[in-house]
């Protein structure tokens, strides 16, 4: 099946077939400030352009989805975009999955204008989905989960993070549940129409998967929303086989694993950096299955 046909289904249904084919691996292209230097790379827009191709090359068609963060590239103004948006569109020429790190939130108009600029029918260089943040209410992201859903695109919704800030917003109590507990409950109804067809959803969360027990203790249940889990902290990041199980328990086939740092440090060799992403990946797969 070529890219053009697989992009006529639901995100949720082909990062699916990608995971099941290459393993629940979401390589990261985080050109920041001192791993471009540790790669040998001067810190301008021509050495950014020269790291995010060599993980172009080494990640296309290897693995189940590839993750630029959009920040590193914004550094260069517009010039910093143009690469970004070539890298987006030569993944997916290649038929890999490409999530773009943005973590747009806003409301109205303003939420509206984000979904049309990433995920739109006219955006640019469309990625397959992006993250989101919904700190201002689940329901301001509606814009964007909209136009995902029209595009058959996807969004992944800041949920349950690892950072010691975070647990200050997500854990907070409103009306007898958690703040975390309402977006994981918004994303179980956005999701709901595919449960019925037994697909995947294209509406994802983010989890950290060193986040203790904390999934269970605010009783998030995370199969039940039937969503793809990105999850940031994973194997050599942090957490095991036993870990996972108690962050993710039945949820933990949907799991996609979020590798920057583990991965890019094989660089800057093309070679060695695909033969880490596959590295990975296996391991990815004897983790969740050992869990």
């Amino acid at each position: 099946m070529t890219a053009r046909h697989t992009e006529a289904l639901p995100f949720g249904v082909r990062l699916r077939a990608a995971m099941d084919t290459h393993g629940p691996l979401c390589a990261g292209i985080d050109p920041h400030r001192a791993l471009v230097g540790a790669w040998g790379l001067r810190y301008d827009l021509a050495g950014v352009e020269r790291f995010a191709r060599t993980c172009v090359e080494a990640f296309a068609g290897k693995v189940a989805a590839v993750k630029p963060q959009s920040a590193f590239f914004e550094v260069f103004g517009s010039a910093g975009v143009a690469v970004l948006e070539r890298v987006v569109a030569d993944l997916r020429a290649a038929g890999t999955l490409t999530l773009l790190d943005v973590k747009r939130g806003d409301i109205g108009p303003t939420m509206q204008a984000y979904a049309d600029a990433f995920l739109g029918p006219d955006a640019p260089q469309p990625p397959d989905a992006i993250t989101v943040s919904p700190y201002l209410g689940y329901g301001s992201l509606r814009p964007a989960i909209e136009v995902a859903h029209q595009q058959l695109r996807g969004v992944f919704v800041l949920a349950l993070t690892s950072n010691p800030e975070g647990a200050a917003v997500q854990h907070a109590v409103l009306n007898g549940r958690t703040v975390a507990g309402h977006v994981v409950d918004g994303v179980s109804a956005d999701n709901a129409a595919a449960a019925t067809l037994g697909q995947l959803g294209s509406v994802g969360v983010v989890v950290g998967a060193t986040v203790g027990s904390a999934v269970g203790d605010l009783g998030l249940d995370l199969a039940a929303a039937n969503a793809p889990v990105l999850a940031p902290g994973v194997g050599a990041q942090g957490a095991g086989a036993a870990d996972v199980r108690r962050v993710f328990g039945p949820a933990l086939p949907n799991v996609l694993a979020a590798s920057s740092r583990e991965v890019l440090a094989a660089g800057p060799s093309v070679a060695a950096l695909a033969a880490r992403a596959r590295h990975t990946a296996d391991e990815l797969r004897e983790l969740f299955g050992a869990a």
